[in-house]
């Protein structure tokens, strides 16, 4: 299967990411994103369409003649743009609405990992009908648990609970206040695990698992992991506390590859990547949650490491070839901060001019996420988390430093960093 043009479906800094590894890889190639963002219009054409319409989707990769489909966000995958360009012969890297309720359930998660024996949180899922026995195990972990929306909740439907009349607010918020809309109508309760948390991409053909760097992102929006939970402000890979090959190693054979047999047996193949959020607990590796795709912001420092060619390794799954094991990685570490804008993770403010982007370092990349230009080219804020500054360097102090560097260059009205993105984590509670 020769691969000359690609669609990659999505707007964020994820699909910017996979659009710039796939270009370095095979520079003749035209790359479509849909809709993209004002990063991606630079290397790559922007077409508007709505990521969970999936006949639009497919109808585009057919009538560009697309040869091949990555599906970025989870919203995309549950909405079955697998399906739809299945159904039209185009190839695609991404998992059918049915694998990818790996993701878009919690539930159905927790019962794959239970089928194959996978290490996880004890749990207890229900809706508001099942109030009384979800009341009665959060009472039997003495409070200390986490309340997670059962569907998809833009990387924000988690609670840390520390007692039971916390864990009880946070399920009136979901079955009384609908706080996450429909995804909160349905919860899964956890005991709260502790440890710092890790997370690991496997590319996989619905058999064999190809795995990347190990990566980790601080999901609070302020430093020392306080505040609420945004979609990702920074990732380092791989994390200053770990040890890759071994981590690697244990998560292929414990984690990843018993999920993929699974899924498999259970009628739903997954091909695509498989992102297993892990936390290194005392008592070792537990798997807090599955999802269906590339990780944002992982996706952000895990790519510019990689030693082999993203599109091979793609286009091996598609056709049912990829190679079990560890892909190659350049030595050393990339550290990226998320530059969000104003309001960010409430109300966010659009529309402020952003400078600077133009003044990074030759060697440094700017991956746009919430970002777009205007009549006149002005580049804006046009979403929350605006975009990530990554840069590699001998190791996390080095890689940080540069990316703070050069991360200084840039300015718009209300932006807001952390300025601790890969600085060694406490071994806290699940965030």
């Amino acid at each position: 299967m020769g691969i000359a043009r690609v669609l990659i479906v999505g707007s964020g800094g994820r699909e910017h990411a996979l659009a710039w590894a796939c270009l370095r890889d095979a520079p003749e190639l035209s790359v479509i994103v849909a809709p993209g963002n004002g990063g991606t219009a630079g290397i790559a054409e922007n077409i508007a369409v709505d990521v969970i319409d999936a006949q639009a989707v497919a109808r585009l990769a057919a009538e560009r003649e697309v040869d091949l489909v990555i599906i970025g966000p989870d919203a995309a995958a549950a909405a079955g743009v697998a399906d739809a360009c299945d159904a039209r012969g185009i190839p695609v890297f991404g998992p059918t609405a049915a694998a990818a309720r790996i993701e878009s359930s919690k539930t159905f998660a927790k019962r794959v990992m239970e089928a194959a024996g996978i290490p996880t949180a004890r749990w207890c899922a229900g809706d508001a009908a099942d109030r009384t026995r979800l009341s009665g195990f959060i009472a039997e972990l003495g409070g200390a648990c986490v309340v997670k929306a059962d569907g998809l909740a833009l990387g924000k439907g988690v609670m840390v609970c520390a007692d039971v009349a916390e864990a009880e607010r946070a399920l009136d918020e979901c079955f009384g206040e609908l706080r996450f809309g429909d995804a909160g109508r349905q919860v899964v309760v956890e005991e709260l695990l502790t440890g710092p948390e890790v997370s690991v991409f496997g590319l996989s053909d619905g058999r064999r698992v190809r795995t990347l760097v190990p990566a980790r992102d601080h999901k609070r929006i302020f430093d020392g992991d306080r505040g609420p939970n945004t979609g990702g402000m920074g990732a380092v890979a791989p994390p200053p506390d770990t040890a890759p090959d071994a981590l690697l190693g244990e998560v292929s054979r414990t984690v990843l590859d018993p999920c993929i047999a699974t899924l498999r047996e259970q009628g739903t193949p997954f091909v695509g990547c498989l992102y297993a959020g892990l936390m290194l607990t005392p008592d070792g590796v537990r798997v807090l949650e599955f999802n269906a795709r590339f990780g944002d912001p992982e996706t952000q420092v895990v790519l510019p490491l990689l030693d082999e060619s993203l599109l091979d390794i793609v286009t091996a799954c598609v056709r049912g070839e990829v190679s079990a094991g560890v892909a190659r990685a350049r030595p050393g570490a990339a550290v990226g901060v998320v530059a969000a804008a104003a309001g960010y993770p409430g109300d966010v403010r659009r529309g402020d001019a952003i400078t600077g982007t133009d003044a990074l370092d030759d060697d440094v990349l700017c991956f746009h996420a919430g970002t777009a230009r205007d009549a006149g080219g002005t580049l804006r804020t046009a979403g929350g988390r605006v975009l990530c500054v990554t840069a590699i360097g001998p190791d996390v102090e080095a890689a940080r430093a540069r990316a703070y560097g050069n991360l200084a260059r840039v300015h718009f009205d209300g932006l807001q960093a952390r300025s601790d993105i890969g600085r060694p984590v406490a071994a806290g509670a699940r965030s």
